[in-house]
């Protein structure tokens, strides 16, 4: 049996604000869905992605800004980096963690510059969306076996 994780709901506060920002990224804008009721319902799917991205309003009960440690995949941090910040986006510097792993949660076990041996998972950025969402970038290079 296949499971495929396809949509994350991402709490925002102000759904036409989100739109904008995600727009902004170069996103592509899969659908809106609206009722008289309020429900209102709008789905991105980031560039290259399988996985998408889905706000609005009655769509989640979570707190605006509560989601952390969503995970952009690129093969290359650095132009990552610089594209976001060619779309206005505030983007940290790229951080490898202490462990040499996966990233801690926050900006704990931060070490400032990329993976020393570039190893493929190991360097990071970080940035949020409007109401504080948590975005980080992971460069994957060479994927670990059966990985897509």
């Amino acid at each position: 049996m296949d499971y495929k994780l396809e949509v994350t709901v991402i709490p925002v506060s102000d759904i036409d604000r989100a739109v904008h920002f995600y727009k902004a990224l170069g996103w592509r804008f899969d659908a809106e869905f609206a009722d008289d009721e309020g429900y209102r319902l709008v789905q991105f799917t980031p560039t290259g992605s399988p996985a998408s991205i889905i706000f609005g309003t009655g769509v989640s009960n979570a707190a605006p800004g509560s989601v952390e440690g969503l995970h952009l995949i690129v093969d290359d941090i650095e132009a990552a980096r610089e594209d976001l910040i060619g779309r206005g986006v505030q983007v940290s510097e790229i951080f490898h963690d202490k462990t040499g792993v996966f990233h801690h949660a926050g900006t704990t076990g931060r070490v400032a510059g990329p993976d020393p041996a570039r190893t493929s998972y190991g360097s990071f950025a970080s940035f949020t969306d409007p109401d504080g969402n948590g975005w980080v970038l992971q460069e994957v290079t060479t994927r670990l076996p059966g990985r897509v």
